[in-house]
């Protein structure tokens, strides 16, 4: 189930806004309040009051686990634009635009794993013996390059005393 919030006209530039959200765009809960707690940024304090706000909408409106939520979609809009002037040199004027940002965040519930079908389970399992074998095939890849390097520098090696031996 989707639960929305938004926050209208906060007075902060949205390409400002975006670095922010950018960072915590499908996280889970808690991990965004972390990172949102520790970032050092004007933009980061509505965000996450923002979040905890659809937190809030989830636990009441529809009874779901705050534990059991990620953010599925966040995205920063443009808002108004307050239009200001500046004296400038010889009588003129510039304008100076004080942009604001509109903040929409989508929570989203985590797929529960306890209501797997016995045949479902079946492919669950058979996909972990298939990625059970992804690392030996990695490591066998990585051993395959380490000694193509190490071949690779044994032939350098050679050639700069084959060219010591011919001066």
């Amino acid at each position: 189930m989707e639960v929305k919030a938004h926050l209208r006209n906060l007075r902060v530039s949205s390409r400002k806004v975006r670095l922010v959200v950018d960072l915590i765009r499908n996280m889970s809960i808690d991990d965004a309040r972390i990172q949102l707690s520790f970032l050092n940024k004007k933009s980061a304090e509505p965000v996450l009051k923002l979040l905890n706000s659809a937190v809030a909408n989830a636990k009441n409106n529809f009874d779901i686990n705050e534990n059991n939520l990620y953010i599925s979609s966040i995205f920063v809009n443009d808002g108004i634009i307050l239009k200001r002037w500046i004296p400038r040199a010889m009588g003129r004027a510039s304008a100076i635009r004080k942009r604001s940002s509109h903040i929409t965040i989508i929570l989203d519930e985590l797929k529960s794993e306890t209501k797997v079908d016995a045949k479902k389970g079946d492919d669950k399992e058979k996909k972990e013996d298939l990625n059970k074998g992804k690392p030996l095939q990695e490591k066998k890849i990585q051993n395959k390059e380490s000694k193509a390097k190490e071949d690779i520098v044994e032939s350098t090696k050679k050639e700069k005393s084959d060219n010591k031996e011919n001066k």
